[in-house]
């Protein structure tokens, strides 16, 4: 018989945060190696995916979804975790031009070239669309700052510097391969930032952040974020623990802020809503929360998300968002 359980480690030196990266997917959606000659300034529309820049020569100033100006200088990069719409240029008067008017040559699989119309090269850049296995809704997500610059978290991760002076030596020797190393890199360095913010940068000892550092809450959450199609019963659950069935349920609602039954039903749902956008079939999603009647389901997710599944079907993240499912991100 198949161990449903087998996605997570039940070993009790297993490292929740680590369990939760695991399950944390980064896609690649598309590279770009961006040869840009001052002055110049670009923007990028609001996106169903994480934004990543590194700039690897030069220097640039990026307008944050807030309106702040934040400089990078050559080594420094950046992730805006949820996507959101902002600018960045060589100056902040500089008027901006969309990201899709620039010139771009397909490298391989994903990578692009963009250059501007000056061949002088100015200001040499890494921009990447990322795209997250998890609803932009996820706990994880929803608690990350706008932006992540790597300068702010480098000290408190020594391996971060490193990885961008592999990138930065990539980007020089325009060597053979080097579009694909650099796509690696930067799926490597994302995963790092996250890392680092979580455990030393978020400055959050309450709430979701606060139940993943804990040893026993945190394997438990871990175990249903690997597996939210699995409608995890309290008593499995306490047994992951190993604790009793109503020692578990206080313990995890005085951690997390919510009861155990409640946080598995919103992780479920918010998984739904996510095939949902993907395009899923209505029917398709309730077999795979292993309801009996898609009709079944369709209450069960309104009950919780505040509209009907066909709402999201097929709908970037952008839309509507309901009460509860922001709640989520804000246990405790």
């Amino acid at each position: 018989m198949l161990d449903r359980s087998s996605k997570f480690s039940s070993s009790a030196g297993a490292d929740p945060l680590s369990e939760m990266l695991r399950g944390l997917g980064l896609d690649g959606v598309e590279y770009g190696r961006c040869r840009l000659a001052e002055p110049w300034a670009t923007v990028f529309p609001a996106e169903d995916a994480a934004r990543f820049h590194f700039i690897s020569s030069g220097r640039a100033f990026l307008k944050a979804p807030s309106g702040e100006w934040l400089q990078l200088n050559a080594g420094d990069a950046v992730i805006l975790p949820r996507g959101d719409a902002h600018v960045i240029a060589s100056a902040e008067t500089v008027e901006p031009l969309p990201f899709g008017r620039y010139g771009k040559k397909q490298v391989c699989e994903g990578v692009f070239d963009m250059q501007c119309a000056d061949a002088r090269c100015g200001t040499v850049a890494l921009t990447a669309s990322m795209r997250f296995n998890i609803d932009r809704l996820h706990p994880l997500l929803q608690l990350m700052p706008e932006t992540m610059l790597t300068s702010d978290l480098a000290t408190s991760e020594p391996a971060i510097p490193h990885l961008l002076d592999a990138m930065a030596r990539e980007v020089d020797m325009d060597r053979v391969g080097a579009g694909g190393i650099l796509a690696r890199l930067a799926d490597v360095l994302t995963a790092t930032i996250i890392r680092t913010w979580v455990e030393h940068g978020c400055g959050n000892t309450n709430g979701w952040i606060a139940a993943v550092r804990n040893p026993e809450v945190g394997r438990v959450l871990a175990a249903i974020h690997l597996e939210p199609e699995r409608d995890w019963s309290v008593a499995e659950l306490a047994r992951l623990m190993g604790a009793s069935r109503s020692g578990f349920a206080e313990r995890f609602a005085r951690v997390v802020g919510e009861t155990p039954a409640r946080y598995v039903a919103l992780v479920r749902m918010h998984q739904a809503r996510l095939w949902l956008k993907q395009g899923m079939r209505v029917a398709t999603v309730a077999e795979k929360l292993g309801y009996d009647a898609e009709a079944s389901f369709s209450r069960a997710f309104k009950r919780i998300i505040g509209h009907p599944p066909s709402h999201f079907r097929g709908k970037p993240d952008g839309e509507t968002v309901s009460n509860e499912m922001v709640e989520l991100a804000a246990v405790g």
